[in-house]
């Protein structure tokens, strides 16, 4: 009876958070996944194979970021004029095939390699999925469909007991009594290289089901009704009228907008902090105290779980008040705090896990605010490229600061400086979204010339 007394667009809305938020968010736990868990691979993949340091791990890992650079702007408008599950069908496939190769990988060149083409192979899938929210959310709903989105990174990184179960063939274990545990290869591979395949396994097989499971617009939605379908696709129209009346921005133009440029200069900091934590973790957990990886790895699901609530009440705190500039910039700006606070509490596992809990709470809930604010002042093909622009450039973060923190550790054997560095970053980052002049609460701002 409920269902029935609500009006066609709130029947629409309900239907699209049911059918549409589930398929992205899995397919973007698993994206994820592929993507750091070379965290945990590292832990034995140092072992077997010693030319592969810290600096080799972070240089590495910083490759993707390249990769992913160069294809995120096409991605993003390839959402936005061609289709958006066909688009991320093909990213799907080819990103698990990539992320399985890494599986037999010899030498760091090898690996460079391989990281490198995965970037390539994942770039759009981020941003393409942001520009495709617009087609269907209402900037009534987009916080808290985001949340409902990016929450798939903390699930991803709760994984990690899965991946440290696999990482076990293959190698000799010292039980606390003493004793001597081997387990053996798995089909002659060892438990790094099955973390790799395990996981490249859903990301092809989701892919696939991508272009059955997506609607690319309301209007071709036959889970809807008529009337629902007309009734969203009025609503969105209308709110596409409101942000380009006047002058129309073209894709160029959007790229040289000084909030454009601003919001990828705040974004750049933030991952430079988000994703050398997310590699490290492990690691800097790891050289601080004396435990089994089975004990670390269920603490470092903590931090993730944070984050989790986190994002999840700050999408709809920030739907519930119309309001996104402080939504993005105070969590960071706790995050820098908790940063800064960890080198001084190593001896003190309470402490240290804390300030990794509110640090990654941080850089995850300020997200869905902050890719709500391009389309406060952008649309269409301006807003897709606008979104990539800041999504590629941003994420080169990802390329330097794991670079930098390897390379910190390798020269000075410890993580502290490294923590000083990505907290700096971090308070950056709030202040440009701070002072951007941009998401104070409104319902309906003006585009900007």
């Amino acid at each position: 009876m409920a269902a029935e007394t609500q009006s066609p667009l709130d029947r629409a809305r309900r239907k699209a958070f049911l059918r549409l938020i589930p398929v992205l968010f899995v397919s973007y736990m698993v994206a994820y996944v592929d993507r750091v868990n070379v965290a945990v691979a590292k832990l034995t993949m140092v072992k077997d194979m010693p030319a592969f340091t810290d600096a080799v791990i972070g240089f590495g890992s910083s490759l993707f970021f390249i990769g992913y650079f160069l294809l995120e702007v096409p991605g993003s408008l390839m959402v936005e004029r061609w289709s958006a599950r066909k688009w991320i069908c093909r990213i799907m496939v080819s990103w698990g095939l990539m992320a399985g190769l890494t599986a037999f990988v010899t030498t760091p060149k090898e690996f460079y390699a391989v990281r490198f083409l995965l970037g390539l192979a994942e770039a759009g899938f981020f941003p393409g999925v942001i520009v495709y929210l617009t087609h269907w959310f209402t900037s009534k709903d987009r916080a808290k469909a985001l949340s409902y989105f990016l929450i798939a990174t903390p699930f991803a990184q709760m994984l990690s007991p899965i991946s440290n179960w696999l990482l076990k063939f293959g190698t000799t274990e010292v039980l606390q009594n003493g004793q001597t545990l081997v387990h053996p290869k798995l089909l002659g591979l060892v438990g790094w290289q099955w973390v790799y395949i395990f996981w490249a396994i859903p990301a092809v097989v989701l892919g696939i089901g991508v272009l059955w499971l997506l609607t690319d617009r309301p209007r071709q939605a036959k889970w809807l009704t008529q009337e629902e379908r007309d009734a969203l696709e009025a609503e969105l129209e209308r709110e596409r009228q409101v942000k380009t009346r006047g002058k129309r921005m073209g894709v160029l133009e959007a790229f040289a907008h000084p909030k454009v440029l601003l919001l990828c200069a705040a974004y750049f900091f933030i991952t430079t902090c988000s994703h050398s934590m997310e590699l490290f973790m492990p690691s800097v957990i790891k050289d601080w105290y004396a435990m089994s990886r089975d004990q670390f790895t269920w603490l470092i699901v903590l931090p993730p779980l944070l984050a989790l609530c986190g994002q999840l009440f700050g999408g709809w705190s920030s739907d519930r008040f119309q309001e996104r500039r402080l939504h993005a910039c105070v969590p960071i700006a706790i995050g820098a705090v908790a940063m800064l606070c960890a080198p001084l509490t190593q001896g003190h596992l309470v402490l240290t896990m804390m300030c990794l809990m509110l640090a990654f709470a941080g850089f995850k809930t300020y997200m869905p605010a902050f890719w709500s604010l391009p389309s406060l002042f952008l649309a269409e093909a301006a807003a897709a490229g606008s979104i990539g622009l800041i999504n590629s450039v941003g994420n080169l973060g990802g390329a330097v600061g794991p670079s930098i923190i390897g390379w910190i550790k390798t020269t000075t054997g410890s993580y502290q400086s490294g923590f000083y560095f990505l907290g700096g970053s971090m308070i950056v980052a709030s202040t440009i979204i701070f002072y951007l002049g941009l998401g104070a609460k409104q319902k309906t701002p003006k585009l900007e010339a």
